[in-house]
């Protein structure tokens, strides 16, 4: 067996991740056992995503999103309400090898929610984009199809049903 057909321990792979996004992280997190997390600025996702790719640190198996908003809180029954417009979507991309993950993790403000398809790099990630556009807001700039995935075709723009200030669609008015 030679080298190049060594199969990698997950503490090598952890270490390999952390040594080849080193130019590009914030910080690191490891929230458990096999598991790293990469906390990167937005505009180097395609950077980093090709680094993992090319050197064989997983196959993308998801891309999530998670609402981060600004809560008001009402003083009268200390119950805190998120505030529509103010807020961050933290979207996640998860790569897998073995039983290694190792998530690149950023932040995007409300009124600037968007980052770079990695389309290009790796056409897979089309449904992940899609999912991640229509149900959190984030605008992915290059993305090969922006056409409806889950939400109907009549569903309203600017409406994001996975933002915790959802409180569900209006009510049309009858005439």
């Amino acid at each position: 067996m030679t080298s190049k057909d060594k199969k990698r321990t997950p503490q090598e792979i952890l270490q390999a991740a952390r040594d080849i996004l080193q130019p590009w992280t914030i910080s690191t997190s490891t929230p458990e056992e096999n598991r790293l997390d990469v906390v990167i600025d937005p505009k180097n996702v395609k950077a980093a995503t090709k680094a993992i790719l090319d050197n064989k640190l997983g196959y993308l198996a998801a891309i999530t999103g998670l609402d981060v908003p600004e809560y008001s809180i009402v003083e009268s029954s200390n119950t805190k309400f998120p505030i529509p417009e103010k807020g961050q979507v933290e979207v996640l991309y998860h790569f897998c090898e073995g039983p290694v993950i190792t998530s690149l993790r950023m932040l995007l403000p409300y009124d600037h929610a968007e980052l770079d398809s990695i389309c290009d790099i790796l056409p897979s990630a089309s449904l992940y984009e899609r999912e991640t556009m229509e149900l959190l807001g984030v605008n992915f700039v290059g993305t090969p199809s922006t056409d409806r995935l889950l939400l109907p075709d009549n569903w309203p723009d600017g409406v994001y049903p996975l933002r915790k200030a959802f409180t569900g669609l209006p009510k049309e008015k009858e005439a």
